[in-house]
């Protein structure tokens, strides 16, 4: 039986990175995905590339949330500039692009919380612009007659998942790691040096583990006796037929909750954060009045969004933590078990993520250190 280096859980955007970083290094990787890789949120995502606290979650838990979490924001920026290099990295053009997000307000009170959530980024460096209407109009022509404002974070923007995830695939796979899909984890026991691994596929051994399940990983956690406050959330997000180039931002509305990006083919990507619906059997499907809710707003804030007919829905498992940070680093009394768990924004975060992890594992000097940042750290 081989004994692997290191044994990955989970085949999203973080696991995979994960694997081809470790691999490129010289260790004997093996992955297991439960599913098909990036299937559950990583290849399902509206494919934002975020950097800002979120506007709806300031509003929801006010400035010393806000101000807990914006440490966060450095993993953030440093992995949006991974994403731009991405692409030749893997051969692979990944359709990211970072024209800036914009958070619209449509009253002043709406503008003076963005006011206020920009001074706690800024601390962090992270720099979004306060525009007037004026401002606002000359950026952002499309936007609804009625914006008062809104706040401009330039490092902001988009790729496609689609892509995104068989490129890492590839990459992974040729720099020499072994890559499982449809093989989910039964038990997973054993300690630094001794890991043994169950699957549909036999038993593996493993001198470490590295957790990147998603909404799964509590489970994944669980089987070494580690609770973890971290639950999968079921979302959905829709895109429009293709439509002459409009927008060339990531769009969010202070009036309701709003992700909206152009792609490359001219369809408007539709999403924000709305539930969808989960069957009775765990399968999920589209919530037709989330669905006109979502596309309500999109109406509201970019108007001719309206004349544009919504071709597909799709549905997401998203993992996501109450308090928003990072589950990043080495489990406390269980050496050589390794979470790399990134909630609600995993996708933008998941090639820093993947590179920490990556180190720890190797026993290297971190990029970015954790401590402020992830629970683990604390």
């Amino acid at each position: 039986m081989t004994q692997h280096d290191v044994a990955i859980i989970g085949g999203g955007i973080a696991g995979l990175m994960s694997a081809w970083y470790l691999a490129r290094e010289g260790g004997r990787v093996v992955l297991f995905e439960a599913g098909d890789f990036g299937a559950a949120a990583s290849g399902a995502n509206a494919g934002s590339l975020h950097l800002q606290i979120q506007y709806p979650e300031f509003v929801k838990y006010g400035e010393d949330w806000a101000r807990t979490y914006a440490p966060t924001l450095r993993i953030l920026k440093a992995s949006l500039a991974m994403w731009q290099s991405l692409g030749d990295e893997v051969g692979e053009d990944l359709d990211v692009k970072l024209g800036g997000g914009i958070v619209v307000a449509h009253d002043a009170a709406q503008m003076r919380l963005i006011e206020e959530k920009a001074k706690i980024e800024a601390a962090v460096g992270i720099e979004t612009h306060i525009l007037n209407r004026f401002e606002l109009r000359r950026k952002a022509p499309y936007l609804s007659e009625d914006a008062l404002g809104g706040g401009f974070c330039e490092g902001e923007g988009k790729a496609n998942p689609l892509r995104v995830t068989p490129a890492i695939v590839r990459a992974a796979g040729a720099a020499g790691a072994t890559l499982y899909r449809e093989t989910p984890v039964f038990d997973l026991s054993g300690k630094a040096g001794k890991f043994s691994i169950e699957t549909p596929r036999g038993t593996f051994r493993a001198d470490k583990v590295i957790n990147t399940a998603g909404a799964k990983a509590a489970d994944v956690a669980a089987m070494l006796g580690m609770k973890i406050e971290l639950s999968g959330f079921p979302l959905q997000v829709s895109v429009t037929e293709p439509i002459a180039p409009l927008i060339p931002h990531l769009v969010y509305s202070a009036a309701g909750k709003l992700s909206l990006k152009q792609a490359t083919n001219g369809g408007c990507i539709i999403g924000g954060g709305w539930a969808a619906h989960q069957r009775d059997n765990g399968h999920l499907a589209t919530n037709p009045t989330n669905f006109t809710g979502n596309m309500a707003v999109a109406a509201g804030v970019v108007p001719q969004i309206a004349n544009a007919r919504t071709i597909r829905s799709w549905t997401a498992w998203v993992n996501g933590t109450p308090d928003w940070r990072p589950i990043l680093g080495e489990a406390p009394n269980i050496s050589g078990f390794y979470l790399a768990l990134f909630p609600w924004v995993g996708f933008s975060a998941g090639p820093m993520a993947a590179r920490l992890i990556s180190e720890l594992v190797l026993g290297r000097h971190l990029t970015i250190p954790l401590d402020g940042i992830s629970v683990l750290a604390d």
